[in-house]
């Protein structure tokens, strides 16, 4: 992938069906049906150098490559590179890492 972030922003691969689960943590299955909604899980693919503070120090990331994360629904910015779809956000809409 030839795709670079900058500033504070990350690349996100969501997750496929496969890869996040299909039913609850009670055990109660979801149907495809109910997946039309865009996800809000996936893995970062790519890191920019973080973000510019107003002294023009550069504030290194804290998220890594690699990472599964949950981020806000709407926030990130869907991106079609090579016949693949990533999404592109701040590092701020990242709301959690997955460990």
């Amino acid at each position: 992938m030839n795709l670079k972030p900058l500033g504070d922003r990350i690349v996100i691969e969501p997750l496929s069906k496969e890869e996040r689960e299909g039913k609850t943590t009670s055990g109660i299955v979801i149907p495809d049906t109910a997946e039309k909604e865009r996800p809000e899980e996936g893995k970062v693919v790519a890191v920019g150098p973080g973000k510019m503070s107003e002294d023009g120090r550069i504030i290194p990331m804290s998220l890594k490559i690699g990472a599964r994360v949950l981020f806000t629904k709407y926030g990130p910015h869907e991106v079609k590179v090579e016949g693949k779809e990533y999404l592109i956000a701040r590092e701020e809409d990242v709301l959690a890492v997955i460990e």
